[in-house]
C-alpha cells in the first residue's frame, strides 16, 4: 500500500488548508451534505432539482478593510420551488470565529437573495474538548419590544460519536468520521469503516481524492497496519485489491519516472528535480511512450512539448 504524506505537525499548515478541503467537499456532494445536515429541507419540500454555488465576495464595510472570508453559500431548488440559501462556514480554530461577521455575511445574502430562505450554519472541525463555548446568538431588546434576534445553526464534529455513523450510507459522513469522537482503541476500525464505506458511495476517482482527506485527518501513518486490517474483512476484499493494485500502478510509475529523470538528466546536464515537473499528471504508459521518443529528442523543449501534447491528450 503507498505511503502518503504525514500531515505537518506545524499547526499553521494545517489551519490554511482545513477550509479549503472541506469547501471541496461540499462542492463535490452537496447533495448529501444537505440530506446529512439538514435531512428536514426535503421531507418539507422533496427532493432538490438544482443546485448552484454562490461566488460572491461579501461587501466590505470601508475599502481599506480586509476581504471577509468566502465561504460555502449553496443555492439549492426543491421540486416544490422552494429555494434554500445555505451558507456554511468551517471553523478549525474557533477563537477566530465571529459571529458579527457572519452576521454581515448573512445581511449580505438575504439582501441579493430577497426569494430565498437563508440559513446561516457553522461546522466546527477541531477535535477537541472546550472550556468555553462559542457565542450562539445575538439579541437586543427593550422592554416588550425585539429590536434583533440572530442565530445560526450550530454543529460539531466531535460532538458526534463516530460509531454511530458506521451503517450510515452518506459519503460525506464517511469521509468525516476521523473527525468525529472516538477512543483510541478505535482508530484503525474508524479509519477502516470511512475507507470502506467511501469505496462503496463514490466513485473511484472521488474515492482517490478523499482517502487523502481521511489519512489527512486521522493522520495515518501505519499504512501496513491498516491493509492488513481491511484484507481481513470479508466485505472490503474489493477495496483491498483495489489499494493493492493502486500501490503496485503508483511504484511502477515513481520508478519510470525517477529512471527517465535521470536519463534526461544526464543527457542535458541538469538536474533530475527540474525534470521532475515535466512529467506531472502523466500515467505509466505516457511515460514509457515518452521514454522511446527521449531517443530522438534534440534538446528539452521538445521533450516538455511532447509531456505538454500527451497531458493535454488525457484531458481530451
Amino acid at each position: 500500500m503507498p505511503a502518503r504524506q504525514v500531515p505537518s505537525k506545524d499547526t499553521s499548515v494545517t489551519k490554511q488548508s482545513h477550509d479549503h478541503n472541506f469547501k471541496n467537499l461540499f462542492l463535490d456532494f452537496p447533495k448529501e451534505a444537505l440530506k446529512w445536515f439538514f435531512p428536514q429541507a426535503e421531507q418539507k419540500w422533496g427532493q432538490v432539482r438544482k443546485v448552484e454555488f454562490v461566488r460572491q465576495e461579501p461587501k466590505k464595510r470601508k475599502l481599506p478593510d480586509p476581504s471577509l472570508a468566502l465561504d460555502m453559500p449553496i443555492l439549492f431548488s426543491f421540486e416544490n420551488h422552494q429555494v434554500l440559501l445555505w451558507l456554511v462556514e468551517f471553523q478549525e480554530d474557533k477563537a477566530k470565529f465571529s459571529i458579527y461577521k457572519l452576521l454581515r455575511y448573512t445581511a449580505d445574502l438575504m439582501e441579493s437573495y430577497p426569494q430565498a430562505l437563508v440559513i446561516p450554519t457553522v461546522l466546527f472541525t477541531d477535535r477537541t474538548n472546550w472550556r468555553k463555548d462559542v457565542i450562539r446568538k445575538l439579541e437586543t431588546k427593550l422592554n416588550n419590544r425585539l429590536f434583533l434576534h440572530f442565530e445560526y445553526v450550530f454543529f460539531k464534529l466531535f460532538d458526534f460519536n463516530a460509531r454511530d455513523y458506521y451503517n450510515v450510507n452518506n459519503p460525506v459522513v464517511k469521509i468525516l468520521l476521523p473527525k468525529m469522537n472516538y477512543k483510541k482503541n478505535e482508530r484503525i476500525e474508524v479509519i477502516r469503516q470511512a475507507y470502506s464505506g467511501l469505496f462503496q458511495l463514490a466513485s473511484r476517482g472521488l474515492f482517490d481524492k478523499y482517502v487523502d482527506f481521511t489519512d489527512v485527518y486521522a493522520e495515518v501513518s501505519e499504512q501496513e497496519n491498516l491493509y492488513h486490517e481491511i484484507i481481513q474483512h470479508k466485505e472490503t476484499v474489493m477495496l483491498a485489491q483495489y489499494i493493492r493494485d493502486k500501490g503496485m500502478q503508483q511504484g511502477m510509475q515513481q520508478g519510470t519516472m525517477k529512471l527517465l529523470s535521470r536519463q534526461i538528466a544526464r543527457r542535458f546536464q541538469i538536474s533530475p528535480d527540474s525534470v521532475h515537473p515535466m512529467f506531472a499528471g502523466l500515467t505509466t504508459e505516457q511515460l514509457e511512450e515518452l521514454g522511446e521518443q527521449f531517443v530522438d529528442a534534440e534538446s528539452l523543449d521538445e521533450i516538455r512539448g511532447w509531456a505538454k501534447e500527451k497531458r493535454l491528450s488525457r484531458v481530451q
